[in-house]
């Protein structure tokens, strides 16, 4: 009961929203890492996507992953409501105006949501990859990345995640009692974003073939 009465309250929705935004934020950090094991040579990010499959970490985080979207989609809309309701309360007061990152957090959140369901559709079912043969990883992100319009949404998505983690990071830090600067929010976002974005470009130039 105690656990539920807190979650209806807003900083326990606050705090959901902190958790699983720094457990996603972990696996981005992961899965940027992996991207980059394709600089390494043909079959570095193929024998990285093996040791994953073989370690039997895929599923478990697939739906550790799903849940925490979930549950961070439903405290956020949950916030956005409550604030709106507060702001017809009080419609007098001036709204304060925040960061363009903290402004476009919501849309951030529907591009980087419909991006994933595409890169899902993509690189992992195969079905929207040019190559689409299973396990053969570094062949299809090759085959991907030849085509400006595939780098071009790719590079939409990351920064769209980029702004969202400048906000996140200092907002979560912030709920879970850490005191951070937003500047470390900057820092991440922009090492997040040049390893992403280094991967796409590097096929695109034929530095990686």
């Amino acid at each position: 009961m105690e656990t539920i009465r807190l979650y209806r309250s807003t900083i326990g929705k606050k705090a959901v929203m902190a958790v699983t935004g720094a457990a996603m934020f972990l696996y981005v950090i992961a899965h940027m890492l992996g991207n980059l094991s394709i600089f390494a040579g043909p079959g570095a990010l193929d024998a990285y996507g093996r040791f994953l499959r073989d370690i039997g970490a895929v599923w478990p985080v697939r739906v550790g992953l799903l849940v925490c979207v979930v549950l961070h989609f439903v405290a956020a809309y949950q916030l956005t409501v409550r604030a709106r309701r507060a702001r017809g309360r009080y419609e007098h007061r001036r709204v304060v105006q925040g960061s363009y990152a903290a402004r476009t957090m919501r849309w951030g959140g529907v591009i980087i949501a419909l991006f994933v369901v595409y890169h899902l559709l993509d690189l992992t079912v195969g079905w929207l990859n040019p190559n689409g043969v299973h396990g053969a990883i570094h062949a299809n992100v090759v085959a991907d990345f030849q085509h400006w319009y595939v780098v071009l949404a790719y590079a939409v998505a990351v920064l769209a995640l980029g702004f969202h983690i400048r906000h996140g990071v200092w907002s979560a830090t912030r709920t879970l009692g850490v005191t951070t600067s937003r500047v470390t929010g900057l820092v991440a976002a922009v090492v997040i974003c040049a390893g992403f974005l280094s991967v796409p470009f590097a096929v695109f130039t034929g530095l990686v073939s």
